[in-house]
C-alpha cells in the first residue's frame, strides 16, 4: 500500500490518498493524470528525513493536507506553526528559537514571550 499526495496550483496538498504501490508502473502519473492534478507519492513511514522502519526515507515527511510540496528539496514541508519557528532545511521540520525543556513537565508555546509556558491545569 502507498499513499499519494495531489498538488494545487501553489504546490500545496489538496487530498492524501492510498493507492497501488507496484514499482514497474507510474502511479505518480497515472493518478495525477486521472485527477488532473500533480500527484506525489508520500511515505507513511518517513518523518524528518528518517524512515521509521530503517527503510530508505523519502520525500522527507509523510504529507499532510496544507504541506506545502518543495520541488528543489523534493520535500513536504507542513505548514509553519508559529512566526518564530525557524525551518531546519535538512529535515524540513519546524524548530522552535528556544529549546523545548527536558524535565517531565507538559508545556506549550508562548509566541508572545518567545517561550514555553508550563501546562499546570
Amino acid at each position: 500500500m502507498a499513499h499519494y499526495a495531489f498538488l494545487d496550483e501553489n504546490n500545496i496538498v489538496t487530498e492524501v490518498i492510498v493507492g497501488k504501490d507496484e514499482s514497474n508502473f507510474d502511479w505518480e502519473t497515472y493518478y495525477g493524470n486521472f485527477r488532473g492534478q500533480v500527484c506525489k507519492r508520500t511515505s507513511y513511514s518517513t518523518y524528518g528525513g528518517v524512515h521509521n522502519n530503517g527503510g530508505v526515507p523519502f520525500r522527507k515527511n509523510y504529507a499532510g493536507v496544507g504541506y506545502t510540496y518543495d520541488v528543489e528539496k523534493d520535500a513536504f514541508i507542513a505548514p509553519q506553526p508559529f512566526a518564530s519557528w525557524i525551518l531546519d532545511e535538512e529535515t524540513c521540520l519546524w524548530n522552535p528559537p528556544v529549546d523545548h525543556p527536558s524535565d517531565n513537565n507538559f508545556y506549550n508555546w508562548d509566541e508572545e514571550t518567545l517561550s514555553w509556558k508550563i501546562i499546570t491545569e
